[in-house]
């Protein structure tokens, strides 16, 4: 048996709360990691988990185990990655979640500088503005947009972006510019909720003092803002978006601001990863990238406020 691949198969089924989870995981047939823990179970006679038709749970001296575990395996791959660190890049599966519309935005006009300076990495990015379970999903960092509240991960602030109200150029020729947010109530607007709550974005506006905050009554709420970016280019209402969006949009012609002598909230941008006490240098080095990356966009940049 290798006990180092059955300490990590027993760590990913707690961590995931399943075998077939963990599996997926591990990319490794659930016979296999059942059958590691079992012999490490054996090995070490006593039960590590309770197995039901509907979960999995962690016994007592599991629990134990697991935190001596999880101390083992940071120190092994911590030793792994400051020899490879010596040898050259870092190097390896790095598994990063985007929102979606950041990951386009990204992917136009800076993953290929990053995938050039680091090509021993794989970069699998999950695009999708759900919130992600860091630890279930093997996720190793994420890009989210507002405040981080769980205070089990590290989350840097790396930027701000701020939401611009849009449409195309042919739907404001047909229904007339609005020149105070209250002229929003004539037209039709596109909203965005939240995964999970399902809570409606308000809208907000601030001009010489006064600030304007109000969730409009629309036809059409959509939860991705990817989604959300093609519902305002499809010309179906008025909508805000992020500024790094709409500047893309606004120089080919295809989106007109609106009620552009008010200004949004901005909101706070951070990378956010799991509280080690040592980082990986794949994701150090993601990190430090999108750091720099942000600090350099139009934008973005986290020093504006």
């Amino acid at each position: 048996m290798d006990k180092f691949k059955a300490m990590e198969a027993f760590v990913k089924v707690v961590d995931s709360g399943g075998f077939t989870r963990a599996a997926e995981l591990m990319r490794a047939p659930k016979a296999t990691v059942s059958t590691l823990i079992q012999d490490l179970e054996t090995q070490l006679g006593t039960r590590l988990l309770h197995r039901t038709t509907r979960r999995v749970t962690v016994t007592a001296d599991g629990a134990s185990y697991y935190e001596r575990c999880i101390r083992i395996l940071d120190d092994l791959r911590e030793a792994d990655e400051s020899l490879s660190a010596r040898q050259g890049d870092p190097n390896g599966r790095l598994r990063v979640d985007v929102f979606s519309a950041m990951a386009s935005y990204l992917m136009s006009s800076g993953l290929p500088d990053f995938l050039a300076k680091h090509p021993r990495i794989r970069l699998e990015m999950g695009c999708s503005d759900r919130p992600v379970n860091m630890v279930s999903e093997g996720v190793d960092c994420v890009i989210r947009a507002g405040e981080v509240t769980d205070p089990s991960l590290i989350a840097r602030r790396i930027g701000s972006m701020w939401f611009v109200p849009c449409a195309t150029p042919a739907y404001l020729a047909r229904h007339g510019e609005p020149t105070h947010p209250q002229d929003l109530y004539q037209h039709t607007l596109i909203n965005y909720f939240l995964h999970g709550s399902g809570k409606v974005t308000p809208w907000d506006f601030s001009k010489d003092g006064e600030r304007i905050e109000w969730t409009p009554d629309a036809p059409l709420s959509v939860n991705d803002s990817k989604v959300y970016e093609d519902a305002c280019l499809a010309g179906l209402g008025i909508g805000t978006v992020p500024s790094f969006v709409y500047q893309r949009y606004q120089q080919q012609g295809l989106l007109q601001g609106v009620l552009t002598d008010w200004v949004s909230d901005p909101v706070p941008v951070y990378v956010v990863y799991a509280s080690k006490r040592h980082l990986s240098t794949k994701v150090q080095a993601f990190v430090e990238w999108v750091a720099e990356f942000f600090e350099n966009a139009p934008g973005l940049r986290r020093s504006v406020n």
